[in-house]
C-alpha cells in the first residue's frame, strides 16, 4: 500500500536511504522556481528546521538550473523534493502552473527524488512581510533574493507542517 502524501510523485530511488530512524526522515529540499530567481530551502535530517540556501539566478532564454539544483540536492543530502505549485487563486493550473510541473518533473527524475507538490498560494506576500518585519536595513530587505529565498522556506515549512500532521 502506498503511504505516499497526497501530491508525491515517486522518484526512481524511492526505497533509497532505507534504515533511517523515525527520526531521521530525512533531508527535504524545497524549491520556489520562479522566472528570473529559485529559491531553495533544505530541512535538517530531522524534517523539522528549514534552513534557506542561496538564490539561484535565472537567464531569460537559458535552461532551468536542473543540473545545479541535482547537484545541490546531493550536496545536501536531500532525500526528497518540495516544489511549489503556482495554483491560481481559485485552486485552477496556468500556463506557468504546467511550465512548473514540468520543471519539477525533469527535477525528479533527474535526482531521482520523491516529488512533492506544495501549494504556493500567497507564498510571496507571506515571505515579503516576513522580511520586512526582520528588522533589517531597508536595501536590504529589497533585496529579491531574500524574498525567494523566504518563500522557499515558507514552502517547505507548509510541507513539513503537513507531513506532521499526515
Amino acid at each position: 500500500m502506498d503511504e505516499s502524501p497526497p501530491g508525491a510523485v515517486p522518484g526512481p530511488a524511492e526505497g533509497a536511504g532505507c534504515g533511517r530512524t523515525e527520526d531521521d526522515l530525512g533531508r527535504v529540499l524545497a524549491v520556489d522556481y520562479g522566472e528570473r530567481r529559485v529559491g531553495l530551502a533544505i530541512s535538517d535530517p530531522t524534517g523539522t528546521i528549514p534552513t534557506p540556501l542561496p538564490v539561484l539566478r535565472r537567464r531569460r532564454g537559458q535552461r532551468p538550473p536542473v543540473a545545479k539544483i541535482t547537484q545541490i540536492a546531493r550536496e545536501r543530502h536531500a532525500t526528497a523534493l518540495a516544489v511549489g505549485l503556482p495554483l491560481t487563486m481559485d485552486g485552477g493550473e496556468s500556463e506557468w502552473t504546467r511550465e512548473v510541473r514540468s520543471f519539477g518533473e525533469r527535477l525528479a527524475r533527474r535526482t531521482g527524488l520523491t516529488l512533492h507538490w506544495v501549494d504556493e498560494r500567497l507564498t510571496s506576500v507571506e515571505a515579503e512581510r516576513a522580511v520586512r518585519a526582520s528588522g533589517l536595513p531597508r536595501a536590504k530587505r529589497e533585496q529579491k533574493e531574500r524574498i525567494d529565498a523566504a518563500a522557499a522556506m515558507i514552502i517547505l515549512q507548509r510541507f513539513l507542517a503537513e507531513r506532521s500532521d499526515g
